[in-house]
């Protein structure tokens, strides 16, 4: 299996160089697995569905929106 490279992506307007092949990996870089989140790559919301199958790659602009609780 092939090692997962580095791509410098911007998340939530911040610049990130983070080891993630898919979607799903900058999710889980973020704690954020399992929790209710929307995303959007390069101003296309992704479904659950989408999240292992979109592959990241360099310059690629991503928003993660999660919800929390609180009072």
């Amino acid at each position: 299996m092939k090692p997962i490279e580095s791509v410098d992506l911007k998340v939530n307007g911040i610049s990130h160089t983070l080891k993630a092949a898919t979607i799903q990996d900058v999710i889980a870089h973020f704690g954020l697995t399992g929790k209710p989140v929307i995303v959007e790559a390069d101003g296309v919301i992704l479904t659950p569905e989408q999240w292992t199958r979109t592959r990241t790659a360099s310059g690629m602009v991503i928003e993660l929106v999660h919800f929390v609780g609180g009072g």
